[in-house]
């Protein structure tokens, strides 16, 4: 590294350190999913932005997905996967290997890559000291031939109907960094597989979290080539119904704007597929995704 380097790295430290004296104590929920999760570098970034993060103060939790990977092994074992509106038909087979990638490999890979960087990391599913109440989600679809709306059974696919705070708050309060995968149960011990959105967006309103960060492959919120932050949850709104936000970000800003109308200060939508992405959002004055702030 020559002087000028060098000059540069200070001068990000420096930048950083309001951002840190700020936030220090502070609990930030972080969806992990995406090309963040399946690419090395990507992986490694993440983890040892994690150890940093637990380091200089905040006390982050991880949600995480596992879709693609969750797809790859039904593939290998010769079941065809189902969607509808995007959400995967879970028979009690699938959801046999959801839990055993979510709650198994990817899971305990991610804290092993925490543990790795120097970090204290513990992975649980929801079902673990009954952290994920959930129920089944079901969907209504109305066919213009009918009088009514037919209700779709997705199968063990749930939604969270409860957070227990108590094992939440046992991970703040100690140097433990929760990794947690998004598989809730049910009041008569029924297993469900829940969107992992979702689970963070519930996580952070319980614990009354500083943030809540949404790793995603895209930018953030666009408006054509515009990259659009600092938004208020009323713009958010004016931007659905001018169809600016559609398709598959409507769900991610859904999540953010319901995180901040449980009490949660910010949301960050921000793409996963820069490295150091969540230390980018967090600790510099420019910022690289988009802001949704109360």
């Amino acid at each position: 590294m020559n002087s000028s380097d060098a000059i540069n790295t200070a001068k990000v430290l420096s930048e950083a350190l309001p951002y840190i004296q700020r936030f220090s104590g502070k609990t930030i929920v972080i969806k992990y999913g995406g090309n963040a999760m399946t690419e090395p570098d990507l992986k490694n970034s993440f983890a040892r932005d994690i150890v940093l993060l637990k380091q200089v103060g905040l006390q982050p939790i991880i949600v995480h997905g596992g879709g693609p990977q969750i797809g790859e092994l039904l593939k290998a074992l010769g079941k065809e996967s189902t969607f509808i509106e995007g959400m995967r038909v879970t028979d009690q087979e699938t959801m046999d290997v959801v839990e055993m990638v979510l709650g198994g490999k990817v899971n305990k890979e991610i804290v092993h890559l925490i543990n790795q960087q120097g970090g204290s990391a513990v992975g649980l599913s929801g079902k673990d000291g009954d952290l994920i109440h959930a129920k089944q989600l079901k969907l209504s679809s109305t066919d213009i031939a009918a009088t009514a709306s037919e209700i779709i059974d997705l199968g063990h696919v749930g939604e969270v109907s409860g957070i227990n705070p108590a094992i939440l708050k046992t991970f703040i309060d100690s140097d433990i960094i929760p990794v947690i995968a998004p598989i809730g149960i049910g009041d008569n011990g029924e297993t469900y597989n829940i969107n992992a959105d979702s689970v963070a967006t519930s996580i952070a309103a319980v614990v009354k979290s500083e943030k809540l960060i949404l790793l995603t492959n895209t930018t953030g919120v666009m408006d054509g080539d515009t990259l659009l932050t600092g938004l208020s949850p009323s713009q958010v709104n004016k931007l659905i119904d001018s169809e600016v936000i559609y398709g598959g970000m409507l769900p991610k800003i859904r999540c953010a704007v319901d995180a901040l109308q449980s009490g949660v200060h910010t949301a960050h939508i921000i793409d996963g597929r820069i490295q150091h992405a969540v230390l980018l959002e967090l600790f510099t004055d420019q910022g690289i995704g988009t802001l949704i702030e109360r």
